[in-house]
């Protein structure tokens, strides 16, 4: 059974994006810009994506809108829009938990929770990511898209690794 994993950068402050959205802002700070980072180690456990919507049109529109970065996987994208499935793109408008259980069922590596916040919030809620895998990166915006909701219930963790390349710091936990 594979496990479900949180693998999200953010601000030193707990933002994901600024108030426009971009993330423009996701770099170290130069002082080992040569260094791959802990994303190409990470990408090769990976089995199944989800991603919300608004994270699904940044890719294809800005980040990478010539070519599919993560080909070969299937990448679920959560939505309430009708759109029509594509090779390894299917559209999700059901029950996000079900969806969550279904693919850790079906493959032996990482279901990597991709973003935006309004999925990880509802994961979060209900104690569906097995795996929190957090990149700090060396930037404090002061206000934006903030990764974490206001939980129910506090959410205690372990320390498995942490890691520095360039000025960020990878923090990964699991659930206590």
């Amino acid at each position: 059974m594979g496990k479900s994993v949180l693998y999200l950068a953010m601000s030193v402050d707990g933002y994901i994006a600024d108030e426009q959205g971009r993330v423009d802002w996701l770099a170290g700070d130069g002082s080992q810009p040569d260094a791959p980072g802990s994303y190409p180690a990470f990408l090769n456990t990976v089995d199944a994506i989800i991603m919300g919507w608004t994270t699904y049109h940044q890719l294809i529109t800005e980040l990478s809108p010539d070519s599919w970065p993560y080909e070969g996987r299937p990448c679920y994208v959560v939505t309430h829009r009708q759109e029509e499935d594509q090779e390894e793109i299917f559209f999700w408008n059901g029950e996000l938990t079900a969806l969550v259980d279904k693919l850790k069922g079906e493959h032996e590596g990482n279901v990597w929770i991709c973003g935006g916040a309004s999925v990880a919030g509802q994961l979060l809620k209900e104690n569906r990511i097995d795996k929190l895998w957090l990149s700090i990166i060396p930037t404090v915006l002061g206000k934006g898209v903030r990764l974490f909701p206001e939980l129910f219930q506090e959410l205690q963790l372990k320390l498995l690794d942490t890691e520095h390349w360039n000025g960020i710091v990878d923090l990964v936990y699991e659930k206590r």
